[in-house]
C-alpha cells in the first residue's frame, strides 16, 4: 500500500516563523514512517513555496540556511538577519536564493506532490484562512480548521464580538485602529482606555500570535500606555538624549533588539518615507540623523498591524485547553493546563526553553470548575465553527468566572507545546496524535469539499493501514531512553531524551521505553514512565509527578470519553503507572540503552559502568573516557600534555577562598588578566560559563559558586546578569581560563565539530568527522538558549574558514585531522562533540585551540550535530540508528573477546 504523501508546510513570513519552522520539523520527524511520506514545504520571507532539501529541515533556525551564508552582505557588527534584510528582490534574485536550499514550487504544482497538507504556519497567511483558501482552490485537503474559522481565530477584535454575541464572558475590552492612534492625542487615547478597561490592562496586536507585541500595563502611566500601543503597532521611538548617553556597544545592542522579530519590530522598517532593510543600514541612518541633531526618530515596521486590542487585566488563574473532535465529530476538551510562571513575562524564552515555566495539568481547581472550563471550551469550539482541533486560552477569575481568551485554530507544535502535552494525557504519543490529526482532518475536508471520490479513497486506505499496523505489529528492538539526571542540564537532557524517544517511536524499527533517572552519585533512582509524564515540561515536573502519582478524576473521565480516539491509534499501554526499576530490571525490559543524560551522571561514566555490569549495550564512550571528558580541567591537562593547544587554566578552590578571600582574589588577578573565563570544571557544557571583567564580577561568581544551597543572592545575580531561573551550580571548586582571542589571526571563529565512530573491515575503530559548525553568539558566550532552543542561536554549517572554496576545503581538512587526533587521545567512542576556536593566519598556518569535549552531546531537535550529520547524508533517525548500531557491535565484540 502506498504511503500517504504529507506536505508539511512551515516557516512563512510572519513574526512567528521560527516557532512554525521548529513545529514543522517536529511534525516532519514524528510522522509515522509506516504510514506517511513527509514532504517538506518551506514558505520563505517572500511567500514562495520551496520544496526544501531535507537536510535544511534540521537546521536550528531559518537564519542558519536562508538566506545562504554566501548571500549575506558583510556585517561589521555581526547582525543576524532574515532574507527580507537583503533588500527589495526581484523574482530572479529570489530564485537564486531558493536554488541553494531547494526547488521553488508554483502553487498549482502542489497537487502533484502531496496528498494532504499539514499546516504548521503561524500568524498572517497561516492561521487567517488565506493558505486554507488557496488549498481549497487547488482541491488539496489540509489539516485543522477551515477558512471561516481560521479567519475568526486570527482576528482578536472579531473574536471578541462573536464571543460576546454568543453569550461567552470575555474581559472588558476596546480596540484602537492604527489610524485612530495616529490622529488622536495621547491624552485622548489614554482616557479612552482608562474609561473602558481601567488599569491594569493588557495591550496586544489585533492580528498577531499570542506572544507577539504584548504588554501588561500596571500603573496606568500615560507614557507607559502609549509605549505599549506603539509596541503592538511595531513602532519604536528613540531620542537624541538616549542615543548620546549610550556607548557604541549599547547602540549596537539596541539595534539588535529592535530588529529582532520575536521581541522587537523586525525588518524592514521605515524612517519617514525611507525603507531600510538591513540592521547595519539602520544603525548608520540613525547615527547620521542624530549627527545632524534630530531630536527624536520614529521607526515603523513595514509589516505592521492595523489595530490594537486592549483588555482589562484578569486577576486569576491562566489556562490553555486543546479541544479536538471525537470519532463522532463532537468537540472533546482535553485536560486544561495551568501556566505557572514567575513575575517575568511569559515570552518566547519562557514558553519554549524547558525549566522556565510550569504546565500543571489539569489546572489545580475543584472538579466542578475544571468541568466548567472544559464545557465552555467545547461550546466555543462549536460556536466559532472550528474543525479538528483548536487551542483555547482563558482565565478563571477569583470569583470563579471562566473568561475565554484568544482561541487559536493552530497550536504551537514544539515538542513541549500544549498540543502534545495534553494529547499525552489521554495516551497518545506525538506520532499517534499527528496521525489522529491527519485522519480527522481528511474526514473534515470530505464534508467541506463535498468530495465523493479521491478524498474518501485516501481515508479508506489510511484507515486500513492504521488498523493493519496495530494488529500486525512487527518485532521491534527494545531501547530504553535514559533521560533526566541530577545536573544543572537535566531539563535539556529531558528535551534530548524526548527527541530520541519520538524519533525511535515513529521509526517502525525500535520500541522505545522512556526511563527517568534522578537521585545522586551515591544512588541512581530510575523509573519507567508513561508518555504523559515523559511530556511534562521539565525534569523537576517529571519527578514531582512520579513522586505523587495519581490519575486525576477529571482526566480519568476524559480518557474514558476519548476511548473512541485512542482505540484507533494505540495499543493501550501508553498510560501505565510509573514504576521504580533497578539496573537489573532494566536488563529484563530492553535490548539496549540510549543514554540521553548531560553532565552527571551519564557523561562521567557512572551509568556506563552499571550498564556494562548488567550486560546492556549503550551509546557513546565507555567509562574511562567519560571520566576524563566530564572534567574540563583533566581534559585540558591531558590535551596539553599531548601537544594540543588549550587555554591557560587553573582551579579555584573553596578551601583557599575560605581561608583568605583577599589572597584568593589577588592570586587570580596576578595570574590572569581581565577579562577571563570562569566555569564549572565538571558539569554540562553551558551552565554558569561567564566572562569575568572585574573584581566585582569575580566576587559574584565566587560567592555564587561556593554558596551552601540552591538559593542565590539577588545582589550577586544582578552583578553577573543571571536570568530568572537560570541554573548556576554550586561546587567546592571552579575553573578559570584565559579568554581566547584572535592573537593576530586574519580569521578567528568558534566551532563545534561532531563525529561518529564505526568499525572498519579489520574490526578497527574508525572516525567519521563531520564538517564543523561555526557558532554565532549574540552575547559574549554562547547561551543555553542559543545552543539548544530552536530559533534562538545561529550556527553556520559548514563553518566559513575562507571565502575561497579550495582554501576552505584545505583548512577544513586540517581542522578535522586535529579533531580526530583529540578524539583518539581521549578514546572517544560512538559519537561526540568537540568545541574549539580556530585561528587562521593563512592556508598553511592554522591553530585549533580546544575548549571542551562532550561525550554525550545534546540531541535536542535544534542542536547543530544534526546539521552536521545531514551534510554527511544522515537523516536524524539514521544518525541515531548508527549510534545505537555501534553500541550493539561494541557489546558483541566485547563478549567475543571475553
Amino acid at each position: 500500500m502506498e504511503k500517504m504523501r504529507v506536505g508539511v508546510i512551515f516557516g512563512g513570513a510572519s513574526r512567528e516563523r521560527e516557532v512554525s519552522f521548529a513545529g514543522g520539523r517536529t511534525v516532519y520527524d514524528n510522522l509515522d514512517k509506516n504510514l506517511f511520506l513527509p514532504v517538506p514545504l518551506f514558505v520563505d520571507s517572500f511567500n514562495n513555496f520551496v520544496l526544501l532539501n531535507w537536510e535544511y529541515v534540521y537546521k536550528g533556525s531559518i537564519r542558519d540556511f536562508y538566506p545562504p551564508a554566501d548571500a549575506l552582505p558583510p556585517s561589521a557588527n555581526e547582525f543576524q538577519v532574515y532574507a527580507e534584510s537583503l533588500g527589495s528582490m526581484d523574482d530572479n534574485e529570489q530564485m537564486r536564493l531558493i536554488s541553494k536550499t531547494g526547488t521553488r514550487i508554483d502553487p498549482s504544482g502542489l497537487k502533484g506532490l502531496i496528498d494532504i497538507a499539514f499546516l504548521c504556519l503561524h500568524g498572517n497567511d497561516g492561521e487567517d484562512g488565506r493558505i486554507q483558501g488557496l488549498l481549497e482552490y487547488l482541491k488539496i485537503p489540509y489539516t485543522g480548521s477551515g477558512i471561516l474559522s481560521s479567519a475568526i481565530g486570527m482576528n482578536k477584535v472579531v473574536q471578541k464580538k462573536l464571543m460576546q454575541h454568543a453569550g461567552f464572558a470575555v474581559p472588558e475590552h476596546i480596540s484602537i485602529s492604527r489610524e485612530e492612534f495616529q490622529q488622536s492625542s495621547s491624552s485622548d487615547i489614554y482616557n479612552k482606555i482608562k474609561n473602558a478597561t481601567g488599569f491594569p490592562c493588557v495591550v496586544k496586536s489585533a492580528n498577531q500570535g499570542s506572544s507577539i507585541g504584548v504588554s501588561v500595563i500596571q500603573s496606568g502611566d500615560e507614557k507607559e500606555v502609549i509605549a505599549a500601543i506603539e509596541k503592538s503597532l511595531f513602532i519604536q521611538n528613540i531620542t537624541l538624549t538616549e542615543w548620546d548617553a549610550w556607548t557604541f556597544e549599547d547602540r549596537v545592542a539596541w539595534v539588535r533588539s529592535v530588529t529582532d522579530i520575536r521581541e522587537g519590530i523586525g525588518m524592514p522598517v521605515m524612517i519617514g518615507n525611507r525603507v531600510i532593510y538591513h540592521p547595519e543600514e539602520l544603525l548608520s541612518v540613525i547615527s547620521t540623523l542624530f549627527g545632524e541633531r534630530e531630536n527624536s526618530i520614529q521607526i515603523c515596521s513595514v509589516d505592521t498591524d492595523n489595530a490594537v486590542l486592549i483588555e482589562a487585566f484578569i486577576e486569576g488563574r491562566e489556562f490553555s485547553c486543546i479541544v479536538v473532535e471525537d470519532e463522532r465529530g463532537q468537540p472533546l476538551a482535553l485536560p486544561p493546563t495551568e501556566i505557572k510562571k514567575g513575575k517575568e513575562l511569559f515570552d518566547y524564552r519562557s514558553k519554549y526553553l524547558p525549566g522556565l515555566s510550569r504546565k500543571i495539568t489539569p489546572i489545580e481547581l475543584p472538579d466542578a470548575q475544571i468541568y466548567e472550563i472544559t464545557n465552555q471550551c467545547e461550546k466555543l469550539f462549536t460556536a466559532l465553527c472550528f474543525n479538528v482541533y483548536a487551542r483555547i486560552d482563558g482565565f478563571i477569575s477569583k470569583d470563579g468566572k471562566v473568561l475565554l481568551n484568544d482561541p487559536n485554530t493552530t497550536s504551537g507544535m514544539m515538542p513541549s507545546s500544549f498540543f502534545f502535552h495534553q494529547a499525552a494525557e489521554i495516551g497518545l504519543n506525538p506520532s499517534q496524535f499527528i496521525t489522529y490529526i491527519i485522519r480527522t482532518s481528511l474526514a473534515a475536508r470530505i464534508k467541506d469539499f463535498k468530495e465523493t471520490n479521491r478524498f474518501p479513497l485516501l481515508l479508506k486506505n489510511l484507515d486500513k493501514a492504521i488498523s493493519s499496523q496495530l494488529t500486525g505489529k512487527k518485532q521491534r528492538k527494545r531501547i530504553a531512553v535514559l533521560l533526566g539526571g541530577f545536573s544543572s542540564e537535566r531539563h535539556i537532557s529531558v528535551e534530548s531524551g524526548r527527541n530520541i524517544y519520538e524519533k525511535l517511536a515513529s521509526s517502525g524499527i525500535y520500541d522505545p521505553l522512556p526511563v527517568f533517572l534522578t537521585g545522586s552519585s551515591a544512588e541512581h533512582l530510575m523509573f519507567k514512565i508513561p508518555v504523559n509524564i515523559l511530556l511534562k515540561d521539565n525534569a523537576d515536573d517529571i519527578y514531582e509527578k512520579i513522586s505523587h502519582y495519581a490519575v486525576h478524576p477529571v482526566i480519568s473521565d476524559i480518557i474514558y470519553k476519548a476511548q473512541g480516539i485512542t482505540e484507533r491509534y494505540t495499543t493501550g499501554h501508553n498510560l501505565e503507572a510509573p514504576q521504580r526499576i533497578s539496573y537489573e530490571n532494566l536488563a529484563e525490559l530492553v535490548d539496549g540503552v540510549f543514554i540521553a543524560l548531560h553532565g552527571r551522571p551519564g557523561e562521567d561514566g557512572a551509568v556506563q559502568e552499571q550498564l556494562q555490569r548488567i550486560g546492556l549495550p549503550y551509546n557513546g564512550s565507555g567509562p574511562a573516557s567519560s571520566k576524563i571528558t566530564i572534567d574540563k580541567y583533566q581534559t585540558n591537562e591531558l590535551l596539553a600534555k599531548n601537544g594540543f593547544l588549550v587555554a591557560r587554566h587553573e582551579m579555584a578552590n573553596r578551601s583557599e577562598w575560605s581561608t583568605d578571600a583577599e589572597a584568593f582574589y589577588n592570586h587570580i588577578e596576578k595570574t590572569f588578566v581581565y577579562p577571563f573565563i570562569c566555569k564549572p570544571h565538571d558539569d554540562g557544557c553551558s551552565s554558569a560559563v561567564k566572562i569575568i571583567r572585574n573584581r566585582d564580577e569575580l566576587q559574584a561568581y565566587t560567592q555564587l559558586s561556593f554558596r551552601d544551597n540552591m538559593e542565590m543572592d539577588a545582589k550577586w545575580m544582578q552583578v553577573l546578569k543571571i536570568k530568572p531561573k537560570e541554573e548556576f551550580p554550586f561546587r567546592k571548586s571552579y575553573m578559570i581560563e584565559d579568554l581566547i582571542g584572535a592573537n593576530g589571526a586574519s580569521r578567528f571563529l568558534e566551532i563545534t565539530g561532531g563525529m561518529l565512530t564505526s568499525y572498519n573491515d579489520q574490526g578497527e575503530l574508525s572516525y567519521e568527522v563531520f564538517e564543523a559548525s561555526e557558532a554565532l553568539s549574540e552575547g559574549d558566550i554562547l547561551s543555553l538558549e542559543e545552543k539548544f532552543l530552536a530559533g534562538q542561536g545561529q550556527n553556520i554549517t559548514p563553518a566559513r574558514y575562507s571565502s575561497d572554496a579550495y582554501e576552505n576545503k584545505l583548512i577544513s581538512t586540517q581542522v578535522k585531522v586535529q579533531l580526530e587526533r583529540v578524539a583518539r587521545v581521549l578514546k572517544v567512542e560512538g559519537y561526540a562533540r568537540i568545541d574549539a576556536f580556530v585561528r587562521i593566519y593563512n592556508v598553511a598556518k592554522i591553530e585549533v585551540v580546544f575548549i571542551e569535549v562532550n561525550s554525550l552531546p545534546g540531541m535536542t531537535p535544534a542542536t547543530c550535530i544534526f546539521h552536521q550529520a545531514a551534510i554527511a547524508h544522515y537523516q536524524p533517525f539514521e544518525f541515531i540508528d548508527r549510534i545505537l548500531d555501534y553500541g550493539f557491535k561494541r557489546y558483541k565484540k566485547s563478549t567475543v573477546l571475553n
